[in-house]
């Protein structure tokens, strides 16, 4: 566009010469006609020049001489990245404007629809693997190993034991425990009928003298087993047995001790601090987490895995739950634009310095090039405008001087 704008300044320069040479041939009368192209072509020529002059001027000196007023972007750099910083902050980031376009944009509407379609559940799937992935990779092992070292100090500085006593309290009364009893007890008769081997090879190892005969130890084997199924049976199915009775008057002391006793307490404590104190509690936690995070990018890592269906499915009953809930949407909504205005009111200054730092930063003559090339062509139009424009300018005026001059 530079060489076609310098085109029409060269073409006006031709036509200008050639008709100053045709008035000044000798002996050759000149026709009218010359001095209209001659005075169109000379104005076509300043406007060339002028406009050349002013679009230079916006970029750099022009022919190099530090005229006032000239590579204007160079120089204004700054100024110009804080006035188009101030534009867009008092025009586009005022609260009033942001809270207006969140609520229009209709963000939650938009969002659920996309994550409640099914064609776009592979994406989801994929983008909530690379996100928990990523999150994986960021936290570093030695600041995981770090932050487990101090959760388990800062776990242990309190103590456990009262609190723990009351927690235990509540639980007997609410009646919360018994179901653990239950438990303890179906385990010890599934235990018992499986005892018999291990009862038999007690008795034929400690008890009684060696001499003793055979059927002796089989007819003592058998009544002890067959006493202690029974035993453990009438346990698990009578709630009120003395055993079930025992077990809760020891748990009920045991809370009450908890609380109450220090001797209790400080034996407590001590086994506390004792078990965080060991280096296997912190070791264990680190291959715990170093192992759980293994696993967790080997899940992920496969299309067809359980997490990451699961992820997938969550995610778009999460997008039905909301795409289908108006008054959900217009609740998110409210909370979209109070969070916009907030950062509009609050942050609007940091947001803007990105742009005006960032421009202060640039290069000045690299800046300048930069712009020229994105507006450059456009600005080459002004030259041709120029040209023209002279042209049919200087045409007027010398027609309307010979007309009233003649």
């Amino acid at each position: 566009m530079k060489v076609v704008a310098t085109g029409f300044l060269v073409l006006a320069a031709v036509i200008y010469l050639f008709t100053r040479y045709l008035e000044h041939r000798d002996g050759t009368d000149v026709a009218a006609w010359v001095g209209y192209v001659r005075a169109a072509s000379e104005a076509g020529m300043v406007g060339a020049l002028a406009d050349w002059f002013a679009v230079t001027a916006l970029f750099r000196h022009p022919l190099g001489l530090p005229i006032p007023h000239t590579a204007l972007i160079r120089k204004k750099k700054d100024e110009i990245g804080d006035q188009l910083g101030g534009f867009i902050e008092e025009n586009f980031m005022t609260p009033d404007v942001i809270e207006h376009r969140a609520m229009t944009l209709d963000f939650p509407r938009r969002v659920s629809t996309w994550l409640a379609d099914p064609v776009n559940a592979p994406r989801v799937s994929d983008e909530a693997a690379r996100l928990i992935a990523l999150s994986a990779e960021m936290l570093r092992d030695e600041d995981i190993e770090r932050l487990i070292e101090y959760a388990i100090k800062w776990a242990g500085e309190p103590e456990w034991a009262q609190p723990l006593g009351r927690i235990i309290s509540q639980l007997i009364a609410e009646d919360r425990l018994e179901p653990v009893f239950q438990l303890a007890c179906d385990r010890a008769h599934e235990w018992a009928l499986g005892s018999q081997d291990l009862i038999d090879r007690i008795i034929d190892q400690d008890v009684g003298p060696a001499w003793k005969p055979k059927f002796v130890n089989i007819l003592l084997g058998d009544k002890i087993y067959r006493e202690l199924v029974d035993f453990t049976y009438k346990v698990k199915t009578d709630p009120q047995h003395q055993v079930r009775r025992s077990m809760h008057q020891f748990v009920e002391r045991f809370a009450d001790d908890l609380q109450h006793d220090p001797e209790m307490i400080k034996r407590f404590e001590g086994i506390k601090q004792e078990l965080i104190g060991r280096d296997e509690v912190s070791n264990a936690a680190s291959t715990a987490w170093k192992t759980g995070k293994a696993v967790i990018e080997q899940m992920l890592a496969d299309p067809n895995h359980t997490l990451r269906n699961s992820l997938s499915n969550a995610v778009i009953k999460l997008g039905v739950r909301v795409r289908d809930d108006r008054p959900l949407q217009e609740k998110l909504n409210g909370w979209v634009a109070r969070a916009a205005r907030h950062v509009a009111v609050n942050y609007s200054e940091e947001i803007i310095s990105v742009i005006t730092d960032t421009v202060r930063g640039w290069d000045a003559d690299d800046t300048s090039r930069k712009i020229e090339l994105q507006v450059g062509r456009d600005l080459q139009f002004i030259r041709i405008n120029g040209t023209v424009v002279g042209s049919l300018a200087g045409l007027a005026i010398y027609t309307v001087s010979v007309l009233i001059f003649g």
